[in-house]
């Protein structure tokens, strides 16, 4: 595929309001998304996981402020990753509840999630104690190696 056809494909996704484009061509497979960001308004500023967004309103439906500067997480957020490629699932099985829920409270050693991988079920679990804050992955899709899949705010 063509270097400069890549570039354009970036930039029709860079300047368009889609967040994500697939293309093929002679089995090669071309995907390109955007980070999207999710803005909350606080009362305090709070800094947003992405490239770096903060809240500096006291006003309840206020627009949130971009900087470019680098920030990194937050302290006292940890974020568990993916240690393999694979489909990501909530629930040991399909009828089952799900391993944890946004607000759950874990500790240590406990499992999230499941992540199949060639037709093994592994389970992931927590680094830490906390309460879960953010589910990143959705069920039943696939993961990526080192992806982002749960954030948790620690004790």
């Amino acid at each position: 595929m063509d270097l400069n056809l890549i570039k354009k494909l970036v930039k029709i996704v860079d300047t368009s309001e889609i967040t994500d484009l697939e293309v093929e061509e002679n089995g090669l497979r071309i995907k390109v998304a955007k980070k999207l960001r999710t803005f909350r308004t606080y009362d305090q500023p709070q800094v947003v996981l992405g490239n770096t967004t903060f809240q500096e309103s006291t006003e309840k439906n206020a627009p949130a402020k971009e900087t470019n500067l680098a920030v990194e997480i937050a302290e006292n957020v940890h974020e568990i990753k993916s240690p393999i490629v694979g489909t990501f699932y909530r629930a040991p099985a399909p009828d089952a509840d799900s391993y944890v829920q946004v607000g759950d409270t874990v500790s240590q050693g406990a499992v999230l999630c499941i992540v199949e991988a060639m037709k093994l079920m592994n389970e992931i679990e927590s680094d830490v104690s906390g309460r879960i804050i953010k589910i990143l992955a959705e069920n039943g899709k696939p993961v990526e190696y080192n992806q982002p899949l749960f954030l948790i705010q620690t004790s």
